[in-house]
């Protein structure tokens, strides 16, 4: 078994604070790291990394965040129970967090040139789309993928519903069959929470690992076919985010399974 497959679930107990959960230049990591910011109402944090723009999605809470001047009111009951509102953070801004209740979110970043102005999504402005059929139906959320203020990074969020599998049929974007090349960060939550998922990652040249996924869990996908499955009376999130070659959703099936496309 390869040791970099092998070595891309990460699991931390939550801090208070800014934690980082992944970082690039770590393990097979080269375009993104993942940060977890939690606070108690009252409280405020601050977030900045030089020469990196980034994307932070509520979770939990409401408070007020600062960029650049900007201040913008973000709250979130919980991602099983409202769409996302999300803050894109230019290249090197601080990233200024004041709970008024506890507080919860996830930061994406990724090395990037861009000067754009800071800019929120709302839970109406998200793009719902309903993917695959049977048990791999899910929902798909694009919070910044094709909009136009983020330089490099895109990130959404995929619901799975109970026992259902999700990134099927498996793809990949490794470029080792000429698509673009991007590397992926998923981060994980259960409902209810004690339940879990199964992440797998493998490759057409028989590498293979499956990772059990809890709620809170982040695990990279640095190449290989990546599904996802919910376990059977456990809802299954993941926020997803994305950066490389470029800025374009594009993938390469596993052409062993494309057949279920067509099946009735």
């Amino acid at each position: 078994m390869s040791p970099v497959l092998s070595d891309t679930l990460y699991r931390k107990p939550r801090v208070d604070g800014v934690q980082p959960l992944q970082r690039r230049g770590d393990g097979a990591a080269r375009e993104l790291s993942t940060w977890r910011l939690r606070t108690a109402a009252g409280v405020e944090i601050r977030h900045a990394i030089p020469g990196e723009e980034s994307v932070l999605v509520v979770q939990s809470g409401a408070a007020t965040i600062g960029v650049r001047g900007q201040q913008f009111a973000v709250s979130r009951t919980g991602v099983f129970e409202e769409r996302a509102t999300a803050i894109y953070a230019p290249t090197g801004a601080d990233i200024h967090v004041f709970a008024t209740t506890d507080f919860e979110a996830i930061v994406f970043s990724t090395p990037a040139k861009s000067d754009a102005a800071p800019a929120i999504v709302q839970p109406s402005e998200i793009r719902v789309n309903a993917r695959g059929k049977d048990m791999y139906r899910r929902e798909v959320h694009d919070i910044f993928v094709t909009d136009p203020y983020v330089s490099r990074l895109m990130v959404g969020e995929t619901f799975n519903p109970p026992g259902h599998w999700s990134s099927f049929p498996p793809h990949k974007h490794d470029g080792r069959d000429g698509e673009p090349v991007l590397e992926e960060v998923y981060y994980f939550r259960v409902s209810p929470p004690q339940g879990f998922g199964q992440q797998v990652l493998y490759t057409q040249d028989g590498e293979c690992i499956a990772h059990v996924v809890r709620d809170g869990d982040t695990v990279l996908l640095p190449y290989g076919y990546h599904p996802v499955a919910a376990a059977p009376g456990y809802r299954l999130y993941y926020l997803w985010g994305m950066a490389g070659e470029q800025r374009k959703l594009a993938l390469h099936e596993d052409p062993a399974h494309t057949w279920i496309h067509d099946h009735p």
